[in-house]
């Protein structure tokens, strides 16, 4: 390691805390309710199949950032320790979790004028986030200062592309994403929407196709269309693993490209997103 600094993230980045942990990375988790229950859960705290069946049987979950406290906590025990922090968060777009992390960061560094902290939003959810990681270990472990490291994350922000496919509009529906009516005709007609996250960090809807396969393949197409040459390939599931390893095999077979990792959508992403969403995230010319 160039330097005696730590890589820090949250639970929405949708990487396994075993897999951080083999990265050397540390995370703090975001938080979920139920609605009918009122007692609030960390990320990862429940079976992610648990979950995704308590969702499927109707329940409602809500979700909560990461606060001032924690992040200040977390960050204090590390300057304490004498290493510097480079934190990488959820999108601005989806969330408070790293404004949170960035007022934290500012008061730490009049705290601890001697260490060095820096806080940077993805613009990025789920396993793009996850992705944006990836990359941040790639050019620790190649030799990166934290400074460098930082300086080419944000260059490639506009680039780390996402593209989602969901199995039920309904959930969607509620967090303000389509309109009642919207969801109301999708699921009648069985539409499927194509979603991104733009370059503000937003998820919005592209395009739509009748059923679930057209909706797999044209993730596929999304990829083949702006895909640069030396990318990693990530794929994120909500209890949709088939659907994950389809995608898997569509991307080997007609686009020559192996994937580098499939992972879980947590029950954050997925309180919003809901059981069956699909999505693929790689490096593009644009996003």
């Amino acid at each position: 390691m160039a330097e005696n600094y730590v890589l820090y993230t949250d639970s929405a980045c949708d990487i396994h805390p075993d897999k951080l942990a083999e990265w050397n990375v540390k995370m703090l988790p975001l938080a979920f309710l139920f609605t009918d229950t009122g007692a609030e859960q960390k990320d990862h705290e429940e079976p992610i199949d648990e979950f995704y069946k308590s969702m499927r049987a109707g329940r409602v979950a809500k979700t909560s950032c990461v606060n001032e406290e924690a992040f200040e906590s977390a960050f204090t025990e590390i300057l304490e320790a004498g290493q510097d922090i480079l934190y990488l968060g959820l999108s601005g777009g989806l969330s408070v979790t790293c404004e949170n992390a960035k007022k934290v960061a500012e008061r730490l560094a009049g705290k601890y004028p001697d260490r060095k902290i820096e806080a940077i939003d993805s613009l990025s959810a789920s396993a793009g986030e996850g992705l944006f990681v990836y990359l941040a270990v790639k050019n620790r472990d190649a030799g990166m200062t934290l400074e460098e490291n930082a300086e080419t994350l944000r260059k490639e922000i506009p680039h780390v592309c996402h593209w989602f496919t969901v199995e039920d509009l309904v959930y969607l529906k509620r967090g303000g994403r389509v309109s009642a009516a919207t969801a109301l005709l999708g699921t009648a007609l069985n539409v499927k929407p194509v979603l991104h996250v733009d370059d503000e960090g937003h998820l919005i809807k592209m395009t739509q196709v009748h059923g679930r396969k057209k909706s797999i393949k044209k993730l596929a197409e999304k990829l083949g269309e702006t895909i640069r040459p030396d990318s990693p390939i990530f794929i994120s599931n909500a209890d949709c693993i088939e659907d994950a390893e389809m995608l898997k095999d569509i991307l080997k077979n007609e686009y020559g490209k192996e994937v580098t990792l499939i992972t879980s959508i947590g029950s954050v992403i997925g309180a919003h997103a809901g059981p069956g969403t699909l999505a693929l995230f790689f490096m593009g010319k644009q996003r």
